[in-house]
């Protein structure tokens, strides 16, 4: 039904944005709901779902601390 969501924290994904977030929130709402796509009646309820595990994985990507080597490198460069 889904592929997999791919890891989007840095440094393996360091330049994830909100389209990435969206994309997973949405395969996340498909396989908990077992809808490829809601039915009209379900439409709404299925959106909200969405926006709200996007902005779910937009808030931890941004509060997570990461540690070690990889993220010494990913500050380095900006």
């Amino acid at each position: 039904m889904c592929r997999n969501i791919k890891t989007l924290r840095p440094p393996v994904t360091p330049d994830a944005d909100e389209e990435d977030f969206r994309a997973a929130a949405l395969q996340y709402v498909r396989k908990v709901s077992g809808f490829r796509a809601p039915a009209a009646h379900n439409r709404e309820a299925f959106d909200r779902a969405v926006d709200a595990v996007a902005e779910a994985t937009a808030r931890l990507l941004d509060e997570l601390e990461i540690r070690g080597s990889h993220a010494r490198a990913a500050e380095a460069t900006v």
